[in-house]
C-alpha cells in the first residue's frame, strides 16, 4: 500500500498484531507496545526530529524471521508513528496505556510502560531538553502529570521526596497525558530548539547516557 493511502491510525487488529510481535521479542528490556509509544511521543513533541534509524534501535533489537515479518512490523511502526504526530497536529492524542488486573477481577491502567518510552526518547535528545528544563519552569510544569506517573512507577527516581500517589490522583494525572502532550509540542513549536540544541546529540556519541536520581548513568 503506498504511504499516502495508508489509514491515519492502526486498526485495533493491527495494534495486537504488533503488541504481540513485540511481546515474542527475547529479554526483558526492550518497549512494548505502550512504550513504542510513548517513545514515539516525546520525539514527536520534542526539540528535533528524530531520523527512523534512530528510534527504531530502541524498539528492535534481533533480526526478523524473514523478509516478510521484516516488511510488516516495519510497515505497522511506520504507520504508528505517522499516527502519534497526527493525533498531536489534530489535538486529539492519547496515549496507548498498559493494563494491570486487579484484585476484585477490574482491569486497571498502568502508565509505567509509555513513561519508559517516553523518558527513552528524551534520552535520544538528551542535551536539549537538560539545557531547557534547567532553564524553563514553564516546560518542566508542562511535564508535570509525565513527572509524577514516571515517579509513582519507578521510571524515574528522584532525590526529592514525593507522598504515593492516590488511586484518584494517579489516574487524575493519566487524563491529564494529552493535555501535557499537547502542552510540550506547544512550547517546542514556540521555542524551537537552537542549532547547538539540535546539534549536541549527533556529539555525544551513539548510544545516550540515561538520567536517573540526579545522575546521568549509562
Amino acid at each position: 500500500m503506498p504511504e499516502a493511502d495508508w489509514p491515519a491510525s492502526l486498526a485495533d487488529s493491527e495494534l495486537e498484531e504488533l503488541d504481540q510481535f513485540l511481546r515474542a521479542l527475547p529479554g526483558d528490556q526492550h518497549l512494548l507496545l505502550d512504550g513504542v509509544h510513548g517513545l514515539l511521543t516525546s520525539l514527536a513533541i520534542g526539540p528535533a526530529p528524530p531520523k527512523p534509524d534512530e528510534w527504531l534501535a530502541e524498539v528492535l533489537n534481533e533480526p526478523f524471521d524473514n523478509a516478510e515479518q521484516g516488511e510488516r512490523v516495519l510497515t505497522l511502526l511506520a504507520r504508528l508513528n505517522e499516527s502519534v504526530t497526527l493525533e498531536i497536529e489534530g489535538g486529539v492524542y492519547e496515549p496507548i496505556l498498559g493494563e494491570l488486573d486487579t484484585e476484585d477481577g477490574s482491569v486497571a491502567f498502568t502508565a509505567r510502560g509509555w513513561c519508559e518510552g517516553f523518558s527513552r526518547g528524551i534520552d535520544l535528545r538528551a542535551q536539549a531538553w537538560e539545557a531547557r528544563l534547567g532553564q524553563e519552569s514553564d516546560l518542566m510544569q508542562h511535564l508535570g502529570p509525565i513527572i509524577a506517573l514516571s515517579i509513582e512507577d519507578e521510571v524515574f527516581e528522584s532525590d526529592a521526596e514525593f507522598a504515593p500517589l492516590s488511586d484518584e490522583e494517579y489516574d487524575e494525572c493519566l487524563a491529564r497525558i494529552p493535555e501535557a502532550v499537547d502542552a510540550v509540542a506547544d512550547y517546542w513549536r514556540e521555542n524551537p530548539a537552537t542549532d547547538e540544541e539540535a546539534a549536541a546529540h549527533h556529539a555525544s556519541g551513539d548510544t545516550p547516557p540515561r538520567r536517573r536520581a540526579g545522575q546521568w548513568v549509562h
